[in-house]
């Protein structure tokens, strides 16, 4: 599998994670079946967040305790892996919350749902338009002193909002999860239409190209929902509102002898920037298929084919 740089700590992490949003309500067995089939692909980065589960009769902190509970992992384990967790969700009533309290509070009940002693990575869930820079900072400075957090990162932020965190937070911003697909997929298409009048791709939405800062500031961009249609709809595979990017997907499955699924993650780890995809599944057979695209070498001509084939403008 190939492997990508965690923001600028040196570390490098495999570009395919293994997403834990959806393990509610599986069994100890099927959790166990589905960690073994990623570790035995490559994957060693697993991403969850309070707010997984809290739905449940469990609540919040849910599929992190059922992820420990159906592992059990040993120490040793624990250090071959990489857990994610993210904080700043409050589901009743939604809101958002980056207080210091919150935050700590939070990763206290992370680190106890999951049976570990630290977090690899945190990251503030959603912008929280009531923050105050000064206390994410202290709640950061906290958790890294004591060892329970070992990086820190955000998840749906533009980089205006990650500046005004760095007017505080002197910890490195690693990574930023974002939802990105080849359809959703107006932050690699807006670029391509600038200056075009009348294009929709002309116009920025993420505050100034959000792709660009992340690789200029070395975070790195993790792309959830990789295989969903848009904010709201159903997945882009064999969906009959996109014939022409099926076709194409088809065609270049054909080539590189993988399914179409492996074609739809390699076109997001095809770019330079270094991108992990977040899978959602909790299916072993699609997890395969999906770390099969991990290192395809599409080409210029391919990748810019199936971003025309999904409807964005190639100018």
């Amino acid at each position: 599998m190939k492997t990508v740089p965690l923001g600028n700590t040196g570390t490098q992490v495999p570009n395919i994670v293994a997403g834990m949003m959806r393990i509610a309500d599986k069994s100890d067995d099927e959790i166990r079946e589905l960690y073994q089939v990623a570790r035995e692909s490559g994957i060693t980065f697993f991403d969850h967040a309070d707010l997984y589960g809290f739905n449940h009769p469990g609540g919040r902190h849910w599929c992190e305790r059922r992820f420990a509970k159906a592992l059990h992992l040993s120490s040793s384990e624990r250090e071959q892996i990489i857990l994610q967790t993210k904080t700043g969700i409050v589901p009743d009533p939604w809101s958002y919350d980056h207080s210091n309290e919150h935050i700590i509070a939070s990763v206290n009940e992370s680190l106890q749902a999951l049976g570990t002693d630290y977090i690899d990575v945190l990251l503030l869930h959603r912008p929280d338009a009531l923050v105050e820079p000064e206390e994410v900072a202290r709640a950061f400075d906290e958790l890294d002193s004591s060892g329970k957090v070992r990086a820190f990162g955000v998840s749906n932020h533009t980089p205006r909002q990650i500046d005004l965190l760095k007017t505080a937070v002197t910890q490195p911003i690693v990574a930023n999860q974002v939802q990105l697909s080849i359809t959703h997929s107006t932050l690699m298409a807006q670029g391509l239409a600038s200056n075009i009048a009348g294009s929709d791709d002309s116009i920025t939405r993420d505050g100034g190209g959000l792709i660009d800062y992340c690789r200029i500031n070395k975070i790195t961009v993790q792309a959830w929902s990789p295989f969903q249609a848009g904010t709201h709809e159903g997945v882009f595979l064999d969906s009959p509102e996109y014939p022409d990017l099926n076709a194409e997907l088809q065609r270049l499955a054909e080539k590189y002898g993988v399914t179409p699924m492996a074609i739809a993650v390699a076109w997001i780890t095809r770019h330079p920037a270094g991108i992990q995809v977040v899978l959602g599944t909790t299916t072993p057979h699609r997890v395969v298929e999906s770390v099969a695209g991990s290192d395809i070498p599409l080409t210029r001509g391919e990748w810019y084919g199936l971003v025309k084939a999904s409807g964005h403008r190639v100018p």
